[in-house]
């Protein structure tokens, strides 16, 4: 009815509806205060002839659009982020587990003013968004994509052609018959939206996409739904489950009933559903999703127990140096080396097995939920047995264990990290290079490579000997110049003029896509006056990035760049000291194969996300 009435008699560019949209849209982008919009809008009706209808305030404003679907609920939280008040708590006055007040202490309480909570949430439903996809001409018809493309054999250009989508419609054929049913990713990451202080400050908003579109579609901003704001002011860790309550029973809710959906490009009524294929996270709430933590010994959430990493005893820290010859053909003549790895150390076992959800979920099904249980420790965790810190609460999903790939591991973060260390052991960056007088301390305990062993200076002080993979002074200076006056194609990367500091010969503040477009394009240049015996092995991990990175992928080309990758790891073992292998020297072994069951990394990584 808004939207049929002019904004007042004889009106022909307004109606009531469109100028409420456009001025909560200018309120938006501009952030104007509430204040200040009620004065504007009482302006504009002073302005405009009588009977007009411009609204009074921001209040009658959000009433004209409320129909619209864009329901916020708002929830109650611990202070402490121990449940919510929620479902059949929603009557509790304190947190069951920690007993902490629900509401704050006013000074003067006014008569009928109601109390305000210490910490809440907001949840905004999905089912809506869902359902608009399928009200509109400009989706309805493409949401069909994923099913009707025609899919070349051995050649992954979308989320379907992977083997974990292919392996769903095989498990749940009558999910799969209805091809307007709908796949989704769940993204979770925090920050800080107080960019210009030093407050610090995390707030993590919780975004759902489908996956159903054409790549052209796909990841794309009007299809990334906001689902959650957790908020802060602390990273909620583990507790993330509880913040996710609402819409994991709204998950669950729309895999088994659905909602009846009207589609507009058949001009009829369908019942939709809708199932999680997987989460994309950075590293660290990776293991706050899924439940296996990726920090010490186990971090390797594919390896899990089959794999440890070594404790460097005097570098401090957990190194996943030698941890890649299993993976190397039987008959590989690495696995008998036993001076360029580990000294006096040979490999017979076989590669770690990605262990499937049946699997997994035989694990965790006894473990408490962060949910029911609050805090707690499970047994073993500290013990080194596992990494377990949580039965996750995606587990509630009737289908989860049966899929392939629950939780993807983030190619930009993975490529970003892998290229700091590179970037910093060769320039010897103080501080940040992986090679320091500990780091020598480990060589002399753990590799046969006498040339990098410290030795005494005239003072009496240790001395540290030139590696051959650290430049010269001069040839750093000369590729900081050289950084500084290329000129990229516009829109191709951040100026790198900026991230150049000629007089200390390094680089700073490189952002993901900085480190994206040197390590794909300029490390092969950039680091050419190296050996060969050192610049070989920088250019195969440059090269895997980019082809891993492709837009189109090959089954073939894939299984070839997980077995040249094993090489290409196991090479820069022979070259660079223990500590430079973190985990996330060690992930790049298991991105082909994840490449194969979820299809191209664009879909699976956090550039559309954190953009």
């Amino acid at each position: 009815q808004a939207a049929q009435q002019p904004l007042y008699d004889g009106c022909s560019t307004h109606s009531e509806l469109s100028a409420t949209v456009r001025l909560l849209s200018i309120k938006s982008d501009y952030s104007m205060p509430q204040n200040c919009f009620n004065e504007v809008v009482q302006l504009m009706k002073e302005m405009c002839p009588p009977n007009n209808r411009v609204p009074n305030n921001y209040g009658q404003t959000k009433k004209v659009v409320k129909d619209l679907g864009n329901d916020v609920v708002q929830i109650d939280c611990c202070r402490k982020g121990c449940m919510l008040f929620y479902k059949e708590d929603a009557n509790l006055d304190a947190c069951k587990f920690c007993g902490h007040s629900r509401w704050k202490r006013q000074r003067s309480q006014q008569r009928n003013q109601n109390p305000l909570p210490y910490s809440r949430m907001h949840y905004l439903p999905l089912k809506p968004r869902l359902q608009r996809l399928y009200a509109s001409r400009s989706s309805a018809e493409h949401m069909r994509w994923h099913y009707e493309h025609r899919r070349e054999d051995g050649v992954l250009c979308h989320p379907s052609d992977g083997a974990a989508w292919k392996h769903f419609d095989t498990k749940y054929p009558e999910f799969a018959a209805e091809p307007r049913n709908v796949r989704l990713g769940l993204c979770a990451d925090g920050f800080n939206p107080y960019t210009l202080s030093s407050r610090s400050y995390s707030i993590w908003p919780v975004v759902v996409t489908p996956y159903n579109l054409p790549p052209e579609m796909c990841m794309t901003t009007p299809f990334m739904f906001l689902t959650c704001v957790i908020p802060g002011p602390k990273n909620p860790k583990n507790k993330i489950d509880v913040y996710l309550q609402p819409l994991v029973d709204e998950l669950k809710e729309l895999w088994d009933v659905g909602v009846e959906t009207y589609d507009i490009s058949t001009g009829r009524t369908f019942q939709m559903k809708a199932a999680l294929m997987w989460t994309i996270n950075d590293f660290p709430a990776y293991g706050m999703l899924s439940g296996w933590s990726t920090n010490g010994q186990l971090a390797c959430p594919v390896c899990m127990k089959q794999q440890k990493a070594l404790r460097l005893r005097n570098g401090g820290k957990f190194s996943w140096f030698d941890c890649h010859r299993c993976f190397l053909p039987r008959n590989h003549a690495f696995r008998r080396n036993r001076t360029a790895f580990r000294k006096g150390r040979t490999v017979t076992g076989g590669p770690p097995r990605r262990l499937f959800g049946e699997e997994l979920y035989a694990e965790v099904e006894d473990y408490p939920m962060v949910t029911t249980n609050g805090d707690f420790v499970i047994p073993g965790f500290k013990e080194n047995e596992h990494n377990w810190t949580k039965k996750s609460i995606f587990w509630e999903l009737p289908y989860w264990q049966h899929q392939l790939l629950r939780h993807n591991l983030d190619v930009m973060h993975i490529e970003k990290n892998f290229f700091e260390n590179i970037i910093n052991t060769v320039m010897d960056v103080h501080g940040k290079t992986k090679d320091n007088a500990k780091s020598r301390m480990d060589v002399a305990e753990i590799c046969d490579r006498p040339e990098l062993h410290l030795h005494s200076g005239p003072s009496g002080r240790p001395v540290k000997p030139k590696a051959k993979f650290v430049l010269p002074v001069d040839k750093r200076r000369e590729l900081c110049e050289w950084v500084k006056e290329l000129q990229m194609p516009d829109g191709y990367c951040s100026n790198l003029r900026n991230i150049v500091d000629p007089n200390e010969a390094k680089f700073n503040n490189m952002k993901s896509h900085d480190c994206h477009v040197f390590m794909e394009t300029l490390l092969p240049i950039a680091f050419g006056a190296l050996p060969d015996d050192v610049l070989k092995p920088l250019i195969e991990i440059s090269q895997f990035f980019k082809n891993l990175c492709s837009t189109t992928l090959r089954e073939d080309m894939l299984e070839e760049l997980h077995r040249n990758i094993v090489i290409t790891l196991c090479k820069l073992e022979t070259i660079f000291p223990p500590g430079f292998f973190n985990v996330m020297e060690h992930l790049p072994v298991h991105l082909a194969e994840e490449a194969q069951l979820g299809g191209p990394v664009q879909y699976r990584w956090m550039y559309p996300f954190e953009r």
